[in-house]
């Protein structure tokens, strides 16, 4: 049973680094009476080189801080790679206890409820690509509906030194979208947290006729459903306090930070206990 206090207890939302940020805002605009605890594993990043046994290792030491020392009602894995290796082991670890949603569930639920779409690009990290998950939830869910996928390894790096919405993004963009695997396609799945940021240069590429489509406001909007229907959604006014941490500090991620989050925030350092 839910308890009153648990009305206002955060949300939590973590990522192997700060991409996950843009997932973190747009729920903060979807749910602005939602106080949201957010853990990037900067100390383990990137998650797309490791295995699956480890990010599994890594995610649940991570959601076992936000459930037992922020005491979260619910869990936001803000991350594709995460999201394929460890959803499973989560969702079943914590079931009864809080919901956990990922961000590839979602994507898949918007993108097969479009009718207009019939064939789908999808672009991501090499590790999002080659674990398959996108193409099976889509075969599964919808076999009319074809996708073309490409792996786009420079881009979360070149977002991350802050090359967006100039001549290097533009380039690399360029070489990626101009790819024949995208040939024909009718709408673009952004499968990749940091890749809002590059969103309107992605559509601008496709001259605005195609919608491009990323997880942030998608995953948003699920989370405010599930909320509403575990009646978990905070009806008490005021400003909710944020609070952000990293696992590896450094003046970088502070600068790349505010670039994810859209505004300043207070970055802490956080040792996981069970480090």
């Amino acid at each position: 049973m839910n308890s009153p206090g648990m009305l206002t207890s955060p949300i939590g939302v973590f990522d192997s680094g700060i991409g996950g940020l843009t997932v973190a805002q747009a729920i903060h605009k979807a749910l602005p009476r939602e106080e949201i605890v957010y853990i990037g594993d900067t100390a383990h990043m990137p998650y797309g080189d490791k295995s699956p046994e480890l990010i599994r290792h890594y995610a649940h030491d991570i959601s076992q801080c936000l459930i037992k020392q922020f005491h979260c009602k619910a869990l936001v894995i803000a991350c594709n790679t995460a999201s394929a290796s460890a959803y499973e082991l989560l969702r079943d670890s914590f079931k009864g206890i809080l919901p956990v949603i990922n961000v590839i569930d979602p994507m898949v639920e918007y993108v097969i409820s479009r009718n207009d779409l019939h064939h789908v690009g999808i672009i991501a990290t090499k590790a999002t690509v080659s674990s398959g998950v996108y193409q099976e939830k889509i075969s599964r869910r919808k076999k009319e509906l074809n996708y073309s996928v490409l792996s786009t390894p420079l881009l979360a790096p070149m977002i991350e030194e802050g090359f967006y919405n100039n001549s290097i993004s533009h380039a690399i963009l360029h070489e990626y979208l101009s790819n024949e695997v995208l040939q024909g396609i009718d709408g673009l799945i952004l499968a990749c947290t940091h890749y809002p940021l590059i969103k309107p240069e992605i559509s601008s590429f496709f001259d605005h006729k195609i919608p491009v489509i990323d997880s942030a406001e998608v995953v948003a909007a699920k989370l405010k459903h599930i909320l509403e229907k575990e009646k978990l959604l905070n009806t008490a006014d005021g400003f909710p306090n944020h609070h952000f941490y990293i696992t590896d500090y450094s003046d970088h991620f502070v600068r790349t930070a505010k670039l994810f989050y859209g505004e300043q925030i207070n970055l802490q350092r956080l040792n996981l206990s069970n480090e």
